[in-house]
């Protein structure tokens, strides 16, 4: 959904899986060592309207340095234009949605136009190394049998959303940001990738989450319901190899982080820490920083399981990770 005078682009990608384990590494001295804290639920953040070269790059860093995962309902036509932002999107973790080729009324055109619609986004965000789509929204929400035949055909699941942030009517910050805190586990906002009060709201809609205890998570292609990544598309898998986090101890302003790596042997682990957390220190890694807020790891003869332990500073979610083979 979007206004006819605003269309942007979006992103899919590649990251995190969530998992139980053990403590590894450092021993609490004053406090009792905790769990790291978990996710009680799953929620679905979603921008319409990608990807762009103007918007795309800023809000994939606005994700990635908050630990946010999303859902990027992209539009053929853009995709087309611009592959390198949807190889981005996927790159940053995300995961990528069919959001028509020209965003129209589709529930106003003929079963053969929207075919049209439907197949040339697919091909559009496959040729650009998005995947092929098992997501469709559909422009406006605005669904009939007709369409959700035509999906049907496709192996498409329909998402509408729970919540509308409102941003394409220009909603405030303080808007978007107060829109997130209604949503529930499962449940799927609307946001699109344009309005700069989204991209504003990004660090705030993290805190939000995290304060209630929800995680982002990718939207189900069984249900259309937000659940846990599952290590598939976008779930730490980039280039023929898997990262795998699990909780380590936690203390009252820092906590341990397990990473398992399957699939290689020779590997580079992407970690990126949500602003303002830092990384401590690391075990069982050649170790290397790109930027304050990312980490790369490569295998130092130690195996494919390392750790590091990361100070809060406040924003307790976790980092999201990639891992590419080499």
């Amino acid at each position: 959904m979007r206004l006819r005078f605003h269309r942007r682009p979006a992103a899919l990608a590649a990251g995190l899986v969530l998992a139980s384990a053990g403590s590894l590494g450092l021993t609490a001295t004053a406090t009792a060592p905790a769990q790291a804290a978990a996710c009680n639920g799953y929620v679905g953040l979603t921008f319409d309207d990608g990807p762009s070269n103007d918007h795309t790059p800023a809000l994939l860093n606005a994700l990635r340095q908050n630990g946010l995962r999303a859902t990027m309902f992209n539009e053929g036509q853009f995709a087309a234009s611009y592959p390198a932002q949807v190889k981005a999107q996927v790159d940053a973790g995300m995961w990528v949605g069919n959001h028509s080729y020209t965003h129209p009324h589709l529930t106003q055109q003929s079963q053969a136009q929207i075919d049209s619609e439907l197949s040339r986004t697919q091909q559009a965000i496959a040729a650009a190394g998005g995947g092929t789509p098992k997501l469709f929204r559909p422009p406006y929400g605005e669904t009939n049998a007709t369409l959700k035949a035509v999906e049907a055909t496709y192996g498409l699941t329909e998402v509408i959303w729970d919540v509308d942030s409102q941003d394409w009517n220009g909603a405030s910050t303080d808007a978007i940001v107060q829109a997130v805190s209604r949503l529930t586990d499962g449940q799927v906002i609307l946001m699109h990738e344009w309005p700069a009060n989204t991209l504003a709201a990004i660090p705030r809609i993290a805190q939000s989450l995290a304060a209630r205890g929800l995680c982002s998570g990718m939207i189900s292609p069984q249900t259309g319901r937000a659940v846990a990544p599952d290590g598939g598309s976008g779930g730490g898998n980039t280039g023929g190899c898997t990262a795998t986090l699990s909780a380590g101890q936690r203390w009252g302003d820092r906590y341990n982080l397990n990473v398992a790596v399957s699939g290689a042997g020779n590997w580079t682990v992407t970690m990126n820490i949500p602003s303002p957390a830092k990384i401590l220190s690391t075990w069982n890694i050649s170790a290397s920083y790109p930027s304050a807020q990312v980490l790369t790891a490569k295998p130092n003869g130690s195996g494919n399981n390392f750790g590091v332990t990361i100070q809060s500073n406040g924003n307790w979610t976790w980092p999201t990770v990639s891992c590419a083979k080499g």
